[in-house]
Order: C-alpha cells, then structure tokens, then sequence
C-alpha cells in the first residue's frame, strides 16, 4: 500500500515518533480520521483511539459515538470516550461553537494522554486542512506564523497524515465512515471557504494544495529565519535587570528595520498586540512616564529607554462555598456567611455586604478572581455589560483587579463584585423568603 509507506516515511521525516511509542489517535468517525486509525493499526504501531460526543447534532452524533466505539474494538485498541454539553459552555464563556468545541477537545485530550502514558495526539489534518487554514488567517489578519498553517508537529500534537490531500483520501479503497452533515453547511467560516472559494482557486490553479504545501514550507523557513534575527535583536538590546525585568535603549530600537515587524516579533511573546505597539510607536518621543500593558506586561517610557516588567497577576485558586459554610478565606480576605429568614432580615447598602435571594442560588458557589470574557448584570442594570468596562467605569487598576473576589453562582452566574455590586437578577424582592448574606470582613 503506497500511501502505508508515505505514512512511515512522513512520520520518521518529521521525527513524530519512535515506532514504538503509545499514541492517541482523535477519532471522530469521518472519512480522514477514520482513515489514520486503520493505517496506523496496519503500520503495527501502538495507539488508542479518543472520540469526543459534543451532543450538537442529537442521534447523529451518538451514532458517531457507537461507529467509532465499534472501529476501536474491531481494532482491539482502548477506547476513550466523553460529552460535552458544548453549547453550555459557549454561552457560559461567550465564545462560538466551534471555538468552545475545540478548546473542551484539546483539554480533554491532553488530560486523556497524561493520565494514559500516551506520548502524542495524533489528529487527522490533511493538505486541504492547511490551505483552508492559511485562507482563514490571511481573512482574519496574521503574522508570519499564520503563513505556514498548520504544522506536522508541535508539543505534544502531532499530524501524520499531513501529506495527503483530500482528493488522494477520497480515492482510497472504500472503508466505512460517518458523514458529518454540519460539514455542508456554510454558516461556519471554514466550511464557507471549503465549498465556496477553494473550487474557485482551484480553477485557477488544479494543483492549490501542492502549491500551499509549497508556500507553507517556505514561510516556514522564513519563520525560522525571523526568529533567528529577532533572537539575535533581543541579545542585543534587553538589558536584564531582574528576573522580570528588562530595560531597552530606545535610540536603537527606533532605527529598527522593518520597525512593525521587528517590534511585533520581539514583544508579542509577552501579550504585547499589534494595536498597542503601534501606540508605542507613536509614543517614544513624546512625554516620558506612559504605561503600554498586556495582560501580563507591562511596557514604561522611561527617559531613553524602554522598562519592560511583568505584572503580578497571579490568580488566585477559586474556592467552593457550600450552602452549610458558615465562613470562608480566598487570597488573603475572610468572609462570614449566614442566611436568614426574611422576617428577620434588615436591607443594608453596605459595599461589603452581598445580600442575595438564597432560593436563586444554587451551591456549590465558587469564589474567584475576574477572568477575561466575565459578563455582569450590575444592581440597577438591564443589561449584562463586560466586567472589564465596569471596572474601568468605577477605576479599578490593572493590578487591583485580581484582588477582587468574584461570586459565582452554580450555574455561571456572577452575583457579586465584592465590595462594589450585587447581581441586579439575585437581589431580595417581594418574593424573597430567605436571604443568603455575605460579607467580607478584611
């Protein structure tokens, strides 16, 4: 079998792993996935099989549970299986579908691999899944990195059927699979450039991917190329002066070329994005004393140098209140807790008080700090708005943020800023029969 042997070869090329080494094999029970299981079980290499049941698409997708089951045993492999509630999550973390679908994937994976002595996971991408890949970064704006794609190996992901292009998979000799009917619709970006722009490039050009694979290996040494003289900048120019921090001379980084370039590669490895270098830019001749922040550094204008430091954001751990708690400590801060009938119960304006109605609630609730993406409806509101704008509107600093505990309900809920507001949704109102009270002290 030829595409065998490309496989062998592809894999010892790209050392994605000794022959021997256990790996886990994403199985979803399409046409590609399916595919890489039977020729890895046909290379005689040692591999689990993992299938992740996103319950989007109802009996469609159990039967893809029970196929890829099947194919696991027929193979005499171990098989992985869970559910996610994925639509839940999306809402829960205001992402999309396909970006809740993927994260609670590759957790879940990497979790699968660790607690199994698996060495890699192994996904089915695909030439067309490069081509596709690059036309969606080029659409949504990319550096460098997002020229070449997707990569046949990184960490602990590995491709190894990246050489074959969807054409060349269709030709194979037939084996069953599951057809994925979402894979038709074009409400999704990546489906959309799929059906609809790809067969127009391909009559421009039959070989695309060829072409693509030809380009991605170009920009890929290019990338390594960049690296190499950003690397060598950065020797040059950041002065260490403690173990986060770093001083700049900012006379020889302005006579960078290419300046753009040059000043995203060397700062977007700490979260620094286009956007903010180029208002640093702007800024380096101005007045000494402006701050550029990412979310976990910090850039000063300094008098002929730039301060490069990291901001103490350590989050800390969220802990569980349950209904019977009648005291609790998160980050250095102690809260009492009681509830009390609403015969007994006298409102309070008091910051420091969360005064909710108790059979809103339900328990465990969880205390942390504000993450990226909370949403809040603040007491008084009708709408919820991002708990980034609200602590902007009250002037609560970068820093400070994380030292504000964060009541969530179980249910995602945000009930309380402590010390600033309550949830308009869980305040007391006439219904209210018992009051769930907590107050910080210190």
């Amino acid at each position: 079998m030829m595409a065998l042997e490309q496989l062998q070869d592809f894999i010892k090329k790209h050392a994605l792993f000794h022959e021997k080494e256990p790996v886990l094999l994403a199985v979803s029970g399409g046409r590609d996935s399916v595919l890489m299981a039977r020729m890895f079980k046909l290379a005689g290499y040692n591999f689990g099989i993992a299938h992740c049941n996103f319950q989007l698409r109802g009996k469609e997708a159990d039967e893809d549970e029970l196929f890829t089951a099947n194919l696991a045993k027929e193979l005499g492999v171990d098989f992985f299986v869970t559910k996610f509630d994925t639509k839940a999550f999306a809402k829960q973390n205001h992402v999309s579908i396909q970006m809740a679908a993927r994260d609670l994937r590759y957790q879940w994976l990497e979790t699968i691999r660790e607690a199994n002595n698996y060495q890699y996971i192994a996904l089915a991408h695909h030439q067309n899944d490069v081509v596709e890949t690059i036309l969606l970064n080029l659409t949504r704006g990319t550096g460098i990195a997002g020229l070449h794609g997707i990569l046949a190996k990184k960490g602990k992901i590995i491709r190894p059927i990246l050489f074959l292009s969807r054409e060349e998979i269709v030709a194979m000799p037939p084996f069953p699979f599951r057809e994925d009917s979402s894979n038709l619709s074009v409400k999704y970006a990546r489906n959309k450039i799929r059906l609809e722009v790809i067969p127009v490039l391909k009559q421009l050009n039959p070989s695309l991917e060829q072409t693509f694979e030809a380009n991605r290996k170009r920009f890929e040494e290019l990338e390594t190329l960049l690296k190499l003289r950003v690397e060598e900048i950065r020797i040059d120019l950041f002065k260490k002066l403690s173990e986060d921090k770093f001083e700049i001379n900012l006379e020889k980084i302005q006579k960078l070329v290419p300046l753009n370039t040059l000043l995203y590669e060397l700062f977007n490895p700490y979260g620094f994005s286009q956007p903010v270098l180029s208002d640093l830019s702007s800024s380096w001749n101005g007045e000494a004393g402006k701050v550029f922040r990412s979310a976990t550094h910090e850039l000063l204008l300094d008098r002929g140098r730039i301060l490069l430091s990291r901001i103490n954001n350590a989050i800390p751990n969220s802990i569980a209140i349950g209904y019977d708690i009648k005291e609790c400590h998160w980050n250095e801060k102690q809260f009492s807790i009681k509830v009390s009938p609403i015969e007994d119960f006298k409102l309070s304006a008091e910051a420091q008080l969360a005064q909710l109605d108790y059979d809103l609630l339900n328990f465990p609730l969880k205390m942390r700090s504000w993450q990226h993406g909370d949403f809040f409806q603040a007491l008084g509101m009708k709408v919820n708005k991002k708990l980034s704008d609200f602590f902007i509107e009250h002037k609560i600093s970068l820093n400070h943020k994380k030292d504000i505990a964060i009541l969530e309900n179980g249910n995602g809920d945000i009930v309380w800023i402590a010390g600033l507001r309550i949830s308009e949704a869980y305040k007391i109102s006439p219904n209210t029969k018992k009051v769930f009270i907590l107050e910080q002290l210190k």
